[in-house]
C-alpha cells in the first residue's frame, strides 16, 4: 500500500518549502559548526596544555642577613633548584650574627612566626641552625612544609627526627679535608686549639670535628677555646693559644661583643687576628680567606641552597610528601688559600697544592 503522503500535493509543497528554508540556511548552519568547533578545540587546547600555571608562595626565613655571600649564594642556589616554576618570594632576616642577644632573636623569631600565619605561605624555607631553633621547631607536624638547609646540629636537637612535613639538607664541614689542606702547607701540626663563640650553630660544628679527628686523624690533639661572648675573651684566648698550640680553628667569630655589649664585626675579629697571632688557621667557609685566614676546604652555600631547592620543587610541583626526602649533607668541597696569609708567616707552600687550589693573593683590606 503506497504511502498517502507521497501523493498529497500539499505534502510535497511543504517539502520543497523546506528544501528551500535549509537551502536558505546553510551558511548560518555551517559557521555555527565552525565555532562550535572552534570551541572543542580551544578546549581541548586548554586541556592538553593544563590550567593556569599556579603561583606557589615561598617565604625564606634566613638565620643570618643579607647582603652576606653566604645567605645570598643559598637563596641563589634555591632558586635555581625551584626555576620554571612560578614563585612569589618573601624573605625574613633574623639578623643573628649581628642581634645575637637571646632577647632579640626571641623577638625575631615570634615575627618570623606571625608572617607565616598571616601571609599563609605554600612552603617555607630556613637556612642554618637559629631559624630552626627559633621559627621551625615550632610547626613540627604542621600542614605546612618546611625544607631547611646549612643545618648542623643533628636534626633530632630540634625535634625534626620523624616529623612528616620538615626536611633538608645538613652542613657537614670538610674538617679532616681542611686539616690535611692545613698540613700539607704545616705538616708538624698536631695541637690545634678551637675557636668558637656562643652561638648555636656551633656544638654540633664541634661535636662532628671531634668525631671526624679521632676516627681519621690520630695524633691530631683538639684544644677547645670556647664558647667565648666577648671580643676581650677572644683576645686573650688567641694570644694564650701562641705558645700552646700549633695552630687555630676559627669557627665561631660572628657574635662577640665589644665592652659596650655591641657585636664586632667579624671582618675586625680576623683582620686582628692576622696581624697578632703567628699561628696558622683554618676554618671551613670561603669568605673567611679575604680577611686573613690560612686555608679553607669550603662548604658551598649555593649548593646548600640548590640541594635544598630540588627538595621543595617536589614537594610543590610533584606532590611528594616532605618525609619522602632524607635528611642528607651535600658532599661538595672546595680548597682555597690565603697566599698573602702565608706570605706574612714564612711560609713555603708546594706548586702541587697551590695549583689544586683557588688562591688569593690579597688582603681584603690591601689596596685594590
Amino acid at each position: 500500500m503506497l504511502d498517502q503522503r507521497s501523493q498529497d500535493p500539499k505534502h510535497e509543497a511543504g517539502r520543497s518549502l523546506a528544501k528551500g528554508k535549509l537551502k536558505d540556511l546553510r551558511p548560518f548552519l555551517f559557521f555555527v559548526a565552525a565555532a562550535v568547533s572552534g570551541i572543542f578545540l580551544c578546549c581541548g587546547q586548554a586541556f592538553a596544555e593544563g590550567a593556569p600555571a599556579k603561583t606557589h608562595k615561598v617565604l625564606y626565613i634566613m638565620s643570618y642577613h643579607s647582603p652576606w655571600e653566604w645567605t645570598d649564594d643559598q637563596l641563589r642556589g634555591f632558586k635555581d633548584g625551584l626555576k620554571g616554576l612560578e614563585v612569589e618570594y618573601k624573605v625574613f632576616q633574623l639578623d643573628a650574627k649581628r642581634q645575637s642577644a637571646e632577647s632579640s632573636l626571641e623577638r625575631a623569631g615570634k615575627e618570623a612566626r606571625d608572617l607565616i600565619e598571616s601571609w599563609k605561605p605554600d612552603l617555607v624555607y630556613t637556612s642554618d641552625d637559629s631559624a630552626q631553633k627559633y621559627v621551625t621547631r615550632h610547626y613540627i607536624n604542621s600542614p605546612i612544609p618546611f625544607v631547611f638547609s646549612a643545618v648542623n646540629a643533628d636534626p633530632a636537637v630540634y625535634g625534626f627526627t620523624g616529623s612528616k612535613n620538615i626536611t633538608g639538607v645538613l652542613e657537614v664541614a670538610h674538617s679532616v679535608e681542611t686539616i690535611r689542606l692545613l698540613r700539607e702547607i704545616v705538616p708538624e701540626v698536631a695541637r690545634i686549639g678551637v675557636v668558637f663563640d656562643e652561638d648555636p650553630t656551633w656544638p654540633g660544628v664541634v661535636s662532628k670535628l671531634k668525631e671526624q679527628a679521632a676516627k681519621q686523624l690520630p695524633g691530631m690533639e683538639l684544644i677547645m677555646l670556647g664558647p667565648l661572648k666577648t671580643f676581650a675573651e677572644y683576645k686573650q684566648a688567641i694570644a694564650g693559644a701562641q705558645g700552646n698550640c700549633d695552630a687555630l680553628a676559627l669557627l665561631g667569630i660572628h657574635t662577640l661583643e665589644d665592652e659596650s655589649g655591641r657585636n664586632v664585626a667579624w671582618e675586625d675579629v680576623l683582620k686582628w687576628t692576622a696581624e697578632n697571632s703567628k699561628l696558622p688557621d683554618f676554618s671551613f667557609w670561603k669568605d673567611r680567606i679575604p680577611y686573613g685566614t690560612l686555608c679553607v676546604v669550603y662548604v658551598s652555600g649555593y649548593e646548600q641552597g640548590l640541594s635544598a631547592g630540588r627538595i621543595a620543587r617536589g614537594i610543590l610541583a610533584d606532590g611528594r610528601a616532605p618525609a619522602s626526602y632524607a635528611i642528607e649533607p651535600t658532599v661538595k668541597g672546595k680548597p682555597i688559600i690565603s697566599f698573602a696569609r702565608a706570605k706574612k708567616l714564612g711560609l713555603k707552600i708546594k706548586s702541587t697544592t697551590l695549583l689544586s687550589s683557588e688562591v688569593a693573593d690579597k688582603f681584603a683590606w690591601d689596596p685594590q
